[in-house]
Formats: C-alpha cells, sequence, structure tokens
C-alpha cells in the first residue's frame, strides 16, 4: 500500500471512529430515537410516529450500563450506552404534569415505554368515572380520548393514592387503550429517560407517509 492510500485509508478511518463516538455521545446524553409501537396515546401519538426525546430535560446522567441486542444469529452486539439510573452530573428541571415521557417499563425495564405525566410526587390522585381528580380537584385533560362508554374497575375507578415521594403517576392519553401507573404502579425519577421534543417521521407503511405530521413539537398542554 503508498502513502497516500495509508494516508487515506487512516484519514476514512478516523472519520468514521469520530462519527461513531459522537453519534454514541449524542444518543447518551442529548437524544434518543423512539418509535412509536401501539395506540395507547392516541390521538396526541399515532402508531408508526418517530420521536426525538431529549435525554437532558431533567438531569445529565453518566451512563449506568452498556446495552447490548440481539442479532438474528442468536450472538449479541454492543448497541448503546445506557444513562437511565446513571450518576446526575447536573440537574436540569423536574418533570412537570403533562410532559410526555419515555422511561424504563417497571416489569420489564429492557423495555422503553412513553406516557403522559399525570400524578406528581405527594399528590393525592383517583379516577372516578374516568375523570381524574388531583388532590380532591378535576383535572381538565384536553389531550385525552375516550373509545368506551363502560366503567371498569381500576380502568375508570382508582384509587384514591397518594403518590410517593420521587415518583411519578403516568398515565396513555388512550385511556381506554392504555397499561399504565393504574395498574403495574408509578416510575421512580431515576427511570425516566426523557421528555418528547418532537416528530421527526411518521408512517403508518410504505405508502403512508403522514408529511402533515412531521415537525409536529409537543408543548405543554396545562399554563405553568
Amino acid at each position: 500500500m503508498t502513502n497516500k492510500a495509508m494516508k487515506s485509508f487512516r484519514d476514512t478511518l478516523e472519520a468514521i471512529v469520530v462519527a461513531l463516538v459522537l453519534a454514541f455521545f449524542i444518543r447518551t446524553f442529548i437524544v434518543q430515537a423512539f418509535k412509536i409501537p401501539s395506540g395507547s396515546m392516541l390521538e396526541t401519538l399515532q402508531i408508526g410516529d418517530h420521536l426525538l426525546v431529549s435525554k437532558f430535560a431533567y438531569d445529565v446522567r453518566m451512563p449506568s450500563s452498556i446495552l447490548f441486542k440481539d442479532a438474528p444469529n442468536g450472538k449479541s452486539y454492543f448497541s448503546v450506552l445506557d444513562s437511565a439510573d446513571g450518576k446526575v452530573l447536573y440537574k436540569t428541571g423536574d418533570p412537570q404534569r403533562g410532559d410526555i415521557v419515555v422511561f424504563k417499563f417497571p416489569e420489564d425495564e429492557s423495555k422503553d415505554f412513553i406516557k403522559r405525566v399525570v400524578g406528581l410526587p405527594g399528590e393525592t390522585l383517583e379516577v372516578r368515572n374516568k375523570v381524574v381528580y388531583i388532590d380532591g380537584q378535576p383535572l381538565a385533560e384536553p389531550y385525552v380520548m375516550h373509545t368506551r362508554a363502560d366503567t371498569m374497575p381500576v380502568r375508570d375507578n382508582f384509587g384514591p393514592f397518594v403518590v410517593p415521594e420521587g415518583q411519578y403517576f403516568m398515565m396513555g392519553d388512550n385511556r381506554e387503550g392504555s397499561y399504565d401507573s393504574r395498574w403495574w404502579g408509578t416510575v421512580k425519577r431515576e427511570k425516566i429517560v426523557g421528555k418528547a421534543l418532537v416528530v421527526y417521521w411518521s408512517w403508518g407503511g410504505p405508502t403512508d407517509i403522514r408529511l402533515g405530521r412531521i415537525g409536529k413539537v409537543f408543548h405543554h398542554p396545562f399554563e405553568q
């Protein structure tokens, strides 16, 4: 190999290494891509929406572990650095009611879930005939979708329940079609991965590209 070819190869290799390092840094500390796999957050989030999630909306953390994914051949390969449960370097804020967040699913932390923050630490939350009450006051929720008129225990009548300190009560906007904190409990703050920012891609299939949803920014539904 000539000196010129060697230099070209070295430059290409350096560019690849730098790109990989930047990609892992961005994925670990700045943003994470997330795909909506179910209808639990309809109508706010559509199945097939692809989101960018801010990982520094609430704090900046050191990576806590290296994640591996299983390949089709049965072998595992390095995927990403996981910052959930990592040491907090800098706190930037707290989750607010109405935030749409990605978090580690309490029943299986290998899975990420996305729901809306409804109950905050220390609050008493209750659901009466499909209406959420916080500390005895009904909560106005303009984002909620109801698909059934019948009522069921837990789903439509729940609590009262006091949200533990340092934890959050999560619910899907599609109230009759969401498996959420009503069944599996609250989410610890350190298990929150990030806050939904924007839809960067959306489709229901190759012939159903939703151009109107691309660029949709998630604004806070309540006045602060």
